[in-house]
C-alpha cells in the first residue's frame, strides 16, 4: 500500500478513524492537490440532540477542516421522514415536520463547538436535504434515478438482510432510504462540488450507492470513506450507558455528567479514545496510555478534560473537573453536581429514599432503587442507606437544605429542599 501524501488521510489513519475507502489512492491524490476538498456527513434529526455515538463523524469533519478542507453538515430534514433502516431491528417512529424542525435546531448548535462556519473556501456549511427531496416528482425520480438501483443488489445490503433474517417488517418507505441517500450525494456534488462522503461502517453500502450513481448519471468521480464500528473494550455500543444515551447538548446531559462519562472510561479504551476524541499529540497520548497501575486514572482525567473542553468549552471542563475533585477527593457535596429541587412539603411528609432515587434519575424504577439499597449501593451524604423504607425529612437536612444522594460509587445528585 502506497504512502499517504495528504495530511487528512495521514492524520485519520494514525488516529484510528480510517476503515474503508472506495479509492484510497485516488482520494489521497485529490486531497493532496492543494485545493480544498468538500466532504459531507449526514445526520438525521430523530432527536433534538446527537449523542456520543455521533462524535466520531463530528471529529472527522473537524480534522477535515483543520487539514484545509471544507466540511458539509447534511441535516436529514427529508430522510428523517423515511428512517434509515441500517442497524435497526424495527421501523422508526415517523416524526411530523414541526418535530423534525425543532430537532434540527437543537442539533445545529452542537456543530458550532467543533467547526468554523462562514463563506470561506474551508468554512463549514450546513444544508438540509429537504431542499431537494421535498420537490421531487415521484415518477420522474423513479425513471431517472431509481433505474440505477437493482433489487438484487439492494437485498444484499446488511440493513435489508438483518430485517429479513429476523423476520422483522421492512416497509417500502424504508427500502427507499438507500436510494435517497445516494441521491443526496449526487445533489451535493452538483450544488456544492462535494466529492467525498464519510460515515460509519454501517453506511458503507449507502455510500457506495452514491459513488456509483454519480458515475452513471454524471460521469463524476466521487469517493466514500468510513470509520470503524466503535464499541468499548467490554463490547458495549459507544454512547450507551445504564442510564441511557450520553447526549451532546447540555439540556440533555450536564457538562459534569459528560465529564464523568469520559472519566469512567475502561482502562483498555483510554489510548484509543484519546486518539479519537481529543486533539492531543500522538506522542503525548502514547505516554498517557502507558501510565502504570492506578496512574492510568490521570490519563482518564485528561481524556475527560479534553473531550469536555471540545464540546462545552474550557470553563465548563475546569468546573466539571473541580466538582469531581471536591466530590471524590474531598468527599464534599460540590455545588457543580446536578441538582433536583424537592418541595419541602413532600419532604415533611416523609419522602422515601426509594422515591428520591427514582425522581433524581439515579434509579429507573422503585424496584431498581430497592435493589440498590439492598445491595449497599445507596448513600445520603456518604452515609449508607441500609433500610429500604428509609425516608428523608426536612428536619434531617443540613442547614444548607442540600443533601448529596449517591448511587453506586460514581453517580451523585444533590437533593435541595425548596
Amino acid at each position: 500500500m502506497s504512502v499517504l501524501r495528504s495530511e487528512f488521510l495521514r492524520v485519520i489513519e494514525a488516529r484510528g478513524f480510517l476503515h474503508q475507502c472506495t479509492d484510497r489512492e485516488g482520494l489521497d491524490e485529490k486531497l493532496a492537490a492543494g485545493q480544498p476538498v468538500a466532504a459531507y456527513i449526514g445526520f438525521d434529526a430523530t432527536a433534538d440532540s446527537l449523542h456520543v455515538g455521533s462524535l466520531l463523524p463530528i471529529m472527522m469533519l473537524r480534522w477535515l477542516q483543520k487539514c484545509g478542507h471544507k466540511p458539509i453538515v447534511l441535516m436529514g430534514g427529508g430522510t428523517t421522514r423515511v428512517g434509515d433502516p441500517s442497524g435497526k431491528d424495527e421501523s422508526r417512529q415517523l416524526l411530523d415536520d414541526e418535530r423534525i424542525a425543532a430537532n434540527i435546531a437543537g442539533i445545529r448548535r452542537i456543530f458550532d463547538a467543533f467547526l468554523t462556519f462562514g463563506d470561506g473556501p474551508t468554512d463549514a456549511v450546513i444544508v438540509n436535504n429537504a431542499d431537494w427531496l421535498d420537490n421531487l416528482a415521484y415518477i420522474p425520480f423513479l425513471r431517472d434515478v431509481g433505474r440505477h438501483f437493482t433489487i438484487n443488489r439492494m437485498l444484499t445490503f446488511d440493513s435489508v438482510k438483518l430485517r429479513l433474517e429476523r423476520e422483522q417488517p421492512l416497509t417500502f418507505l424504508e427500502f427507499n432510504y438507500m436510494i435517497l441517500q445516494g441521491y443526496d450525494f449526487l445533489e451535493l456534488s452538483r450544488r456544492h462540488g462535494c466529492v467525498l462522503q464519510m460515515g460509519g461502517s454501517d453506511q458503507w453500502g449507502n455510500i457506495v450507492n452514491g459513488v456509483e450513481l454519480a458515475r452513471r448519471v454524471n460521469q463524476t468521480a466521487l469517493f466514500g470513506l468510513t470509520t470503524p464500528l466503535l464499541t468499548t473494550a467490554a463490547g458495549a455500543k459507544m454512547g450507551k450507558t445504564a442510564n441511557g444515551a450520553v447526549w451532546l447538548n447540555p439540556e440533555r446531559l450536564s457538562p459534569y455528567d459528560y465529564w464523568q462519562y469520559w472519566r469512567n472510561t475502561e482502562d483498555a479504551d483510554v489510548g484509543r479514545f484519546l486518539r479519537l476524541f481529543t486533539e492531543l499529540p500522538l506522542d503525548e497520548i502514547a505516554r498517557l496510555e502507558a501510565l502504570p497501575g492506578a496512574a492510568i486514572n490521570d490519563a482518564k482525567k485528561r481524556l475527560a478534560d479534553e473531550a469536555t473542553r471540545l464540546r462545552h468549552g474550557a470553563l465548563a471542563a475546569e468546573q466539571a473537573a473541580e466538582t469531581a475533585r471536591q466530590t471524590f477527593e474531598q468527599g464534599a457535596a460540590a455545588n457543580g453536581l446536578p441538582t433536583v429541587d424537592v418541595p419541602r412539603a413532600r419532604l415533611d411528609a416523609g419522602m422515601t429514599v426509594v422515591d428520591l432515587l427514582v425522581m433524581s434519575g439515579l434509579a429507573a424504577s422503585k424496584g431498581e432503587a430497592r435493589r440498590l439499597i439492598k445491595g449497599g449501593g445507596a448513600r445520603l451524604d456518604d452515609a449508607l442507606v441500609a433500610d429500604e423504607t428509609a425516608t428523608l425529612a426536612t428536619a434531617a437536612l443540613p442547614q444548607s437544605g442540600v443533601v448529596k444522594l449517591t448511587a453506586g460509587k460514581k453517580r451523585h445528585m444533590l437533593i435541595r429542599a425548596v
